[in-house]
């Protein structure tokens, strides 16, 4: 996983729900704050996958598309194998769940 710039900080563009959830922060300037970020947001969700963080310059974000959330897969031979559309109307869990099962037998 790619952690990148947040997509609803509170200084720039704030969605109610993020309220609700209590999930607001502001858009990090540094990357020491990006970092944190991600640490909250990898204990959060218990994440056990590798997480690496996009630098300050945003460049995986921005060969990606990955703004504000996307699925890829990349295979062992650093090809895209997955391509999901973006979200948050295109991001679809299920989706890339099935790709999984029918492609890798995943579980």
């Amino acid at each position: 996983m790619v952690y990148i710039k947040e997509a609803h900080p509170d200084d720039e563009w704030q969605m109610d729900i993020n309220h609700k959830q209590g999930v607001v922060f502001k858009q990090p300037k540094t990357f020491e704050e990006r970092k944190h970020l991600a640490g909250l947001m990898i204990k959060e969700f218990d994440l056990k996958i590798p997480t690496v963080i996009d630098k300050m310059d945003n460049t995986v974000e921005a060969c990606y598309a990955a703004w504000p959330e996307r699925y890829y897969l990349i295979d062992k031979a650093g090809m895209v194998a997955f391509k999901g559309k973006p979200g948050p109307g295109g991001f679809q869990p299920d989706e890339f769940r099935d790709y999984l099962l029918k492609r890798y037998d995943v579980k």
